[in-house]
């Protein structure tokens, strides 16, 4: 994920989009700048669609340390279970 001085110093590139004539009509009314919104609502879908990828990739291995825990327990004690 690019950091946050990256993404300011971005260029910005002109894209033809479709966006439904209610949702922009809505936009437009409450003077929001759907540009900004479009980008930030792809940030996040691009976040989310990498923490699915990520999951996927690391499934066996998640389900792996998730059973070793439930067998052994935690490695570490934390700070709020110590006596």
């Amino acid at each position: 994920m690019p950091t946050l001085k990256k993404q300011i110093e971005s260029k910005r590139r002109p894209v033809n989009l479709t966006i439904r004539e209610d949702i922009l009509k809505e936009a437009k009314d409450l003077n929001l700048n759907a540009s900004q919104a479009a980008e930030v609502g792809l940030v996040e879908a691009i976040k989310q669609a990498r923490e699915t990828a990520w999951l996927k990739e690391n499934k066996k291995e998640i389900q792996a340390h998730n059973k070793r825990v439930e067998n052994t327990g935690l490695l570490l004690t934390p700070n709020w279970k110590k006596p």
